[in-house]
């Protein structure tokens, strides 16, 4: 007998009641032992040079099972009636229909922060500087301009949040 059937026929026994005690299934159990011993003939002539040949039998154990728990991770059918991602995204593209009306509802420095930052991507070191003002003055006041957008915004349009914070409904608004 070559060394991987002899290590094999000395530890499976062990082998068999670690992975059964982690496992709980039989089927696992059977998965997880052929991948083990397909492991090590894949080693060949090399597996003959381990120096404790139960030790890597464990530790290549140990790290298939790890590898299987990785993948397999449990699932939870999700009612019918939960709105996905892209319903929500599809609520939050439709609530940029208040934006124009609320944006002129703003103050003008409060517009042209969130116009020039926020919308057409300038960064706010740029602004800072066309406005002649710190880079921190200019990012306090195109935070606080998006602070009085939102509240505008959750008022004029009666935005509603589930739990979670995500935008649930709202009433859209026409521009002006």
């Amino acid at each position: 007998m070559n060394c991987l059937t002899q290590a094999w026929t000395r530890h499976e026994p062990e082998l068999r009641g670690w992975a059964r005690h982690r496992l709980h299934n039989a089927a696992d159990v059977e998965d997880l032992l052929q991948d083990l011993f397909l492991k090590g003939l894949r080693q060949g002539e090399r597996f003959c040079s381990v120096h404790n040949a139960r030790a890597w039998l464990f530790e290549v154990a140990r790290n298939t099972l790890a590898d299987r728990l990785r993948v397999a991770r449990s699932t939870v059918e999700l009612p019918d009636d939960l709105a996905s991602p892209e319903d929500e995204a599809e609520t939050v593209d439709t609530l940029t229909a208040c934006l124009p009306r609320v944006l002129s509802e703003l103050s003008a420095e409060d517009r042209e922060a969130i116009t020039l930052c926020d919308l057409q991507g300038l960064p706010q070191a740029d602004y800072a500087h066309a406005k002649g003002i710190t880079l921190s003055a200019a990012k306090s006041r195109v935070q606080r301009a998006r602070v009085r957008m939102k509240q505008q915004m959750t008022t004029a349009c009666q935005v509603q949040l589930d739990t979670a914070g995500h935008v649930q409904d709202f009433v859209p608004r026409k521009p002006l």
